[in-house]
Order: C-alpha cells, then sequence, then structure tokens
C-alpha cells in the first residue's frame, strides 16, 4: 500500500484491486480525476465484476472489469463493452459517458474501463410493481422507442462498422454459443443437443442488418429518477452488428415466459395495468423501425433461450471452478436444464420434429 489510505469498505479480498497501481493509471488516463479514495463493489451482475469509486473530490466513476480467474474465449469482453459507448455517447444515445479503457492487464490484472456513474432508478420486475398504469405505458413506450432508435441508427456512419461481422447474424451466432456451450459443458443435456443440430438448419433469412445490444432487456438499462425516461442503457459486452430481431425478439421473450415467483408479464393478465401487450408492444416497434411486420416469433424465442442456456452454462463453469462473480451464481446455474426445454418446447412450435 502507499502512503495514503483508500477504503474498500465491504470488498471481499478476493476481489480487492492493486490499489495504488489503479490510483496511478487513473490519475494519468481519466481527465479531471483527484485521486482514489474509496472503492465498493456492486453486488448484482454475473458476468463482468463492476465497482463504484470516489475520488478525493468527492467524484464518482463506475469501473468494469474482466472477472479474477481463468476465462473462455471471446466472453467478458469490457473492451468492446467500452467501444460500444464510446461510439454510442457522442451521438446522443442514452450510454454512460465513457472516459478510458486499459487493456494493460499489469495495472490490475486484468482489461478495465472507466465510465460515469448515472443517477437514476433500475426497474427490476417487469410488472413495475408501485407504479401507476399511465407510467408503466411510457416506461414501455420508452425501452421500446430506444431500442428501435438503436436499430434506427447507421452503425458506418457511428464509427461501428468493425464491431461486427453485418450477414448471417443467426447463423454465425448458433455457431458460438454451440462452441461456448461446448467449452463449458458439464453434462449432458438431451434438449441442447437437439437444439445444436436443428437450429442451424432452420435460420431465418436476415433482412436487415444494425447495431444490436445483445441482452437488452428491463433491468439492463438506468431511467431517470423523475421521468418514465431511459437514461442510460447498460451492459454492452455482447454487443454487436447484426439482425435487429435478435434484440427485439430477446425483449419480447418477456411475454411468453413465466418466472419465479410470478414476476414475469407471462403470470399475469395484463389487461389495466398499463403494460402493453406483445401484439401491441410488436405494433409499436415495427412502427418505430417502419416494419411492416416481424416474422414468426417461434424459432427467435429458441434461438435466444439457447443462447441463454449458454451463458448459464458459462456461468455454472465458472462457479465450479470458484471463480463466478456473484453470490446468486449457484442458483442461476440451476435453471440450465429448464431453459434448455424451454428453447426446444418453442422449437417445436416452430415446426422442429419430435
Amino acid at each position: 500500500m502507499g502512503e495514503k489510505a483508500i477504503k474498500a469498505e465491504g470488498v471481499a479480498e478476493e476481489h480487492r484491486m492493486d490499489e495504488d497501481s489503479l490510483d496511478a493509471w487513473l490519475r494519468e488516463n481519466v481527465e479531471g480525476f483527484h485521486g482514489l479514495a474509496a472503492y465498493t463493489k456492486f453486488a448484482d451482475g454475473q458476468s463482468n465484476p463492476t465497482y463504484r469509486l470516489e475520488d478525493e473530490a468527492g467524484q464518482t466513476f463506475v469501473l468494469r472489469r474482466k472477472p479474477f480467474g481463468k476465462l473462455l474465449p471471446s466472453a467478458h469482453q469490457v473492451e468492446r463493452e467500452y467501444r460500444a459507448i464510446a461510439a454510442l455517447h457522442p451521438v446522443g444515445y442514452p450510454v454512460a459517458k465513457p472516459f478510458a479503457l486499459c487493456e494493460d492487464d499489469s495495472v490490475i490484472g486484468a482489461a478495465f474501463y472507466i465510465m460515469d456513474l448515472v443517477d437514476g432508478r433500475v426497474l427490476w420486475d417487469g410488472m413495475l410493481p408501485g407504479i401507476e398504469p399511465k407510467e408503466r405505458t411510457s416506461i414501455y413506450r420508452a425501452m421500446i422507442g430506444t431500442l428501435a432508435r438503436l436499430h434506427n441508427l447507421d452503425y458506418k456512419e457511428i464509427g461501428l462498422e468493425n464491431h461486427g461481422k453485418p450477414g448471417n447474424y443467426f447463423e454465425r451466432q448458433v455457431h458460438t454459443w454451440t462452441k461456448l456451450y461446448r467449452m463449458a459443458e458439464t453434462e449432458t443435456i438431451p434438449e441442447v443437443e437437439k437444439l445444436i443440430e436443428w437450429l442451424p438448419t432452420t435460420v431465418p433469412e436476415q433482412m436487415r442488418t444494425s447495431v444490436i445490444h445483445g441482452d437488452y432487456r428491463l433491468d439492463n438499462m438506468i431511467f431517470a429518477p423523475d421521468r418514465p425516461e431511459v437514461a442510460a442503457v447498460l451492459d454492452w459486452e455482447l454487443s454487436t452488428i447484426g439482425d435487429p430481431l435478435a434484440d427485439f425478439t430477446y425483449l419480447a421473450q418477456n411475454w411468453v415466459m413465466h418466472g419465479e415467483g410470478g414476476s414475469a408479464l407471462a403470470d399475469h393478465d395484463l389487461e389495466g395495468t398499463g403494460i402493453p401487450t406483445l401484439e401491441e408492444a410488436t405494433a409499436l416497434y415495427c412502427e418505430l423501425t417502419e416494419r411492416d411486420t416481424v416474422p414468426d416469433l417461434n424459432w427467435y424465442f429458441s434461438y435466444n433461450l439457447f443462447r441463454l442456456t449458454g451463458i448459464l452454462q458459462g456461468i455454472k463453469k465458472r462457479w465450479l471452478d470458484g471463480t463466478a462473480s456473484s453470490a446468486e451464481a449457484e442458483e442461476r446455474s440451476k435453471r440450465v436444464p429448464e431453459l434448455a426445454q424451454a428453447a426446444w418446447g418453442f422449437a417445436r412450435a416452430a415446426g422442429a420434429p419430435e
């Protein structure tokens, strides 16, 4: 440690960083930074450990780093997150202001980046308890409108032409998530085996290409404290260039998937709640993106749940290896078979043979 004490209250020893090294890097690379005074780790988040930093002038920042321990290739791409928000912030898209990216592992042991701490609300429950129906409607319209705004951006004009390959998105993604699943596989799940065989042979034709977020959902955004407006969309590590229907159908599955504790939209009659139906949400998205319609959603639901199965299988593998970031990793990893079964159910609805 250096001459001055840096507070790390509540940060477990295994999640602490080389504070003197980090402080020196921040002073040199973050404009207006006045020396690291304290930091804490956010409790939520399975993927990239995230910290709140405070400098000696009382300014607050956020640090996102790759996890501790051995990582799967192409996972936990904080560099990708940083480059996405660095392109989106200047054109007024709601993301946290990025300050600096560090790709030198010698500073704190892994790549990381620094961004602004955005003030606002994270809405964890899709039913929006305690909120009036009129505001619920506005929140959902803001969420769908913000997604449509992302898909309407010209990715070449904002400098993201190298953020991904423009064609054959779902074909490539099925291949990628199959590979990642195999690398994290801990047991044989029959439904996953059938999905790995069926999905590549039935990929829908890609009609449009845009920036896609990759994990677009209500709790991956911050809403303004006092109004139904998206202040920042978070967690861009899965962002790329691809088929915008990947994002929309991932969001749309909230209307058809049941959840634990009855918090999923499918567990409720939405009449009178102010929350749009899936048909209304789809019509709004089509209007804002100038689409006539969207294709049958069942194939996309099957793919999205196959991908989520792969993500949670990765969390399970890290939990078994002792490197998972969140205390909830064990519970989430138990959902892998359930998600695989749901994915195969949508595949059957899309025409997959038994």
